[in-house]
């Protein structure tokens, strides 16, 4: 089975989004490939966390995951600062990536906009760490969204010009794996917009905790128009709020946006929310009475991230030591 990397950011509470748009993904792909899963608090700090806040949400994304359905004995999962190799691999690609590479990278600016200035140097060299966080484990498959393709191009760069620089063949090629349909779930406060779990409004998102009264007033307040829904596709053009709503719906059910609007076509939003509020409330309160369970139990989450954190130093351990001694660095 080909080895596949994805991290998340143990910041905020899980919502929706990350979910559809990462996590259910990862449950699936835990079937046909070896899955190392990362919480990458490292990335987390390039931006300022509390540090008490950031070790509660990182044992809290752990509980989510796992009852999402991580399987923990199949495949691994850990944070990042718990393994070296991240950061050591991570300086070496510092000194191979170019300063004109980092420069076109479209996510810091997006991040950073014109305070660029203000902003902390990890934000910038955020895709360096990426690479490393990848090529630590020679993985060879990563599962990204449309915002990340541009950091996974940039890590190809990296591995190419550190194998062409030290004449070697000793980082592959690394491939991105397109989620499927679901995988940008936008606010529900405006459809323009992706739902973030750093939205000063928690009414703009489901999160992966909330239970079933909170999703039915969620949805019932979310945004939408005054035209009923269209009976076709082509009618939600120019209509983000109906399409984001839609393609919630579609997606938990398993349907197709076609099939959703030939059932509601002609209705107005009012009945649609309430079939909506059921599906989403079937997909989500699971989740959110387990990882209540969980939290419950700060040194099983403990104790599962450590041994997560020993396995994956097992596989990054020799790679990045035999990376250092490439680059010329004593043992």
């Amino acid at each position: 089975m080909k080895r596949l990397f994805s991290g998340i950011q143990p910041t905020g509470i899980p919502q929706l989004g990350n979910y559809l748009g990462a996590i259910r993904n990862w449950v699936a792909l835990q079937r046909d490939h070896e899955c190392i899963f990362c919480l990458v608090d490292m990335h987390a700090i390039t931006t300022w966390q509390e540090p008490r806040t950031l070790r509660q949400q990182t044992l809290a994304q752990a509980a989510v995951l796992l009852a999402s359905g991580i399987d923990v004995e199949r495949h691994i999962l850990f944070n990042q600062s718990a393994v070296s190799a991240h950061a050591r691999l991570g300086w070496i690609f510092n000194c191979v990536a170019r300063i004109g590479w980092l420069n076109r990278m479209t996510q810091f600016k997006d991040k950073a906009g014109k305070d660029r200035e203000k902003h902390s140097a990890g934000l910038y060299v955020y895709p360096d760490l990426m690479a490393a966080d990848i090529l630590a484990y020679k993985a060879t498959v990563v599962p990204v969204g449309d915002d990340q393709k541009q950091h996974l191009e940039l890590t190809n760069d990296i591995a190419q010009k550190f194998n062409h620089d030290y004449g070697t063949e000793f980082f592959p090629q690394v491939d991105a794996l397109i989620p499927p349909q679901g995988a940008r779930v936008m606010s529900l406060r405006d459809g323009s917009k992706k739902m973030s779990k750093s939205d000063p409004s928690a009414q703009s998102r489901i999160e992966m905790t909330d239970d079933a009264d909170a999703i039915a007033l969620k949805i019932k307040r979310a945004k939408s128009d005054s035209e009923p829904l269209p009976s076709d596709e082509a009618g939600l053009e120019n209509r983000p709020e109906a399409r984001n709503l839609v393609t919630i719906y579609a997606t938990l059910s398993g349907e197709s946006v076609g099939d959703v609007l030939a059932r509601f076509g002609g209705q107005g939003f009012g009945p649609f929310k309430t079939a909506l509020t059921e599906v989403v409330v079937n997909a989500v309160t699971p989740i959110a009475s387990e990882t209540e369970r969980l939290l419950k139990e700060p040194g099983f989450l403990c104790d599962t991230l450590r041994a997560g954190a020993r396995r994956a130093n097992e596989i990054a351990e020799p790679i990045v030591s035999e990376a250092e001694s490439l680059v010329g660095f004593l043992k």
